[in-house]
């Protein structure tokens, strides 16, 4: 069932982005278009299914056998979407409620699974920017509501340590007024890469974490305080192999171009055997999960036709969620990030998103200063979401994704600023243990582009590289030859 929920939380995203609209508004329609939904993924994963078993055998079997599967699923989230009533270009909370009650009993949530994400929303192509939020906020609410123990929310609803903030740099006297407010001291770290201490503070037990953020606000307004924000993946469902074990091949290899990656763990695959891989956890043990290892093999994977783009780079992963959605705070990025400068990478890809954070912000602001090129994916919560960070903060280069065609991927984020597009979807990557799927998002884009930086040695002339798009693309494509159609694998 556990595997199973994986890609039944696909279906039902697919059942608030389903078109037309029309039968977004007739309630009951939209049944009809999830049970053909279900034909459709049923085929689709069947043909993955057999792509991939010639390449990795016990997935293509994994895969296709659960495709059938859907084709059942069009009375469940018809009468669901039927109730809820979501009208065209709109948002409506009963759906929004309802949606988010699916992702939690669908145990997307559960171990791994948010952690394995990489086929991105179906049918986002034909989603509105507000119903793609809507799914945004659907969720966020289900990550929060199904880890109430560790999680609460801040003023704008985003994931957050439930009794916990994070301090930056702080002063004595503001240490000493938070502590006669009854604040207590957890955690208090200097982080040698980035000359950055990190003050966790467990908050008053009389005050929920809201009212504990204004209360020192107000009473130390001179020290730099925060959330410790949870960042997501920025991706979509994966099946996983379950079994998988984490690529370890950590050696020197000399005049090698570094590249440290901040995501989840990578999992052994043929494509990465001769890669030279460092894992580090931030948050317990390094854990193999499909995103990170989807994401490290982009950067320097090697396998037959499929040839990541930074193939013979050391590759340096931090993982910022020991297998726990729930895991991948502020405080862990700190840590993994002062841990990777101290590899001295030429470049930091990082394909999580989240909102702004004053730790975070000066931790970036602190790997930049020691000529560290910082890369991030804008996230896929479409226009209408908030800025994502970190590709927001000054000197990041920020990268969207484009399809085959060269068109911006409609589900993209916005971000502060827009500096590349790189392919991101129509391509495929690798699977934990072995075998490729066919992935899709702004993440799988950020490795492409962080893999030419590197490679190029300058901003300048990564930017002779690029070539026009269509739509939001900065300053255009780069990497556009890196792309692994899917049809390679499929022609083995």
């Amino acid at each position: 069932m556990t595997r199973f929920s994986r890609i039944f939380v696909t279906a039902v995203a697919a059942s608030v982005l389903a078109s037309p609209i029309s039968a977004q508004r007739s309630g009951g329609v939209v049944g009809g278009v999830v049970g053909g939904l279900g034909g459709t993924l049923n085929n689709t994963l069947g043909g993955l299914g057999a792509t991939t078993s010639r390449v990795g055998g016990l997935v293509g079997n994994t895969v296709g056998g659960l495709g059938g599967g859907l084709s059942g699923l069009g009375s469940t989230t018809g009468g669901l979407l039927g109730s809820g009533g979501l009208a065209a270009g709109g948002r409506s909370q009963s759906s929004s409620d309802a949606l988010t009650q699916q992702f939690l009993r669908s145990g997307y949530f559960s171990g791994s699974a948010a952690l394995d994400q990489v086929g991105g929303l179906y049918q986002a192509d034909f989603a509105s920017p507000e119903q793609i939020e809507n799914y945004r906020r659907a969720r966020l609410n289900a990550l929060i509501a199904a880890n109430r123990g560790v999680l609460d929310r801040d003023s704008s609803g985003q994931p957050v340590r439930k009794r916990e903030l994070i301090a930056t740099n702080p002063d004595p006297t503001s240490l000493a007024v938070a502590g006669r407010m009854g604040f207590q001291v957890s955690g208090d770290e200097i982080e040698p890469g980035l000359g950055i201490r990190m003050v966790t503070l467990v908050i008053p037990r009389t005050m929920n974490v809201r009212q504990a953020f204004q209360a020192i606000r107000r009473a130390a307004p001179a020290m730099l305080v925060d959330y410790n924000h949870i960042y997501e993946p920025s991706g979509g469902s994966l099946l996983p192999v379950a079994g998988a074990v984490l690529a370890s091949a950590p050696r020197s290899i000399p005049r090698a171009t570094r590249i440290a990656m901040i995501d989840g763990g990578v999992a052994s695959h043929p494509s990465l055997v001769r890669a030279s891989i460092e894992q580090q956890g931030f948050a317990g043990d390094a854990q193999p999960t499909g995103h990170g290892t989807a994401v490290g093999s982009l950067l320097v994977g090697d396998q037959g036709p499929f040839r990541g783009a930074a193939r013979g780079a050391q590759l340096f992963v931090a993982d910022v969620y020991g297998g726990n959605p729930a895991a991948g705070s502020t405080s862990s990025i700190v840590r993994a990030l002062s841990w990777a400068a101290s590899k001295n990478p030429a470049v930091i890809n990082i394909s999580l998103v989240g909102p702004n954070n004053a730790a975070l912000a000066r931790a970036i602001g602190a790997v930049e200063a020691r000529g560290i090129k910082v890369v991030a994916a804008v996230g896929n919560d479409g226009p209408a979401a908030p800025p994502q960070y970190p590709a927001s903060y000054p000197g990041v280069v920020s990268v969207t994704g484009v399809d085959a065609q060269g068109k911006a991927l409609p589900e993209a984020s916005r971000a502060g600023h827009l500096d590349f597009a790189a392919p991101g979807a129509d391509m495929i990557a690798a699977l934990p243990g072995q075998g490729f799927t066919v992935v899709r998002g702004t993440s799988f884009a950020a490795p492409l582009a962080a893999a030419r930086l590197a490679l190029t040695g300058s901003y300048e002339r990564l930017a002779m590289e690029a070539r026009p798009g269509k739509g939001k693309v900065g300053r255009g494509i780069v990497c556009w030859q890196c792309r692994v159609d899917p049809g390679v694998v499929r022609r083995k």
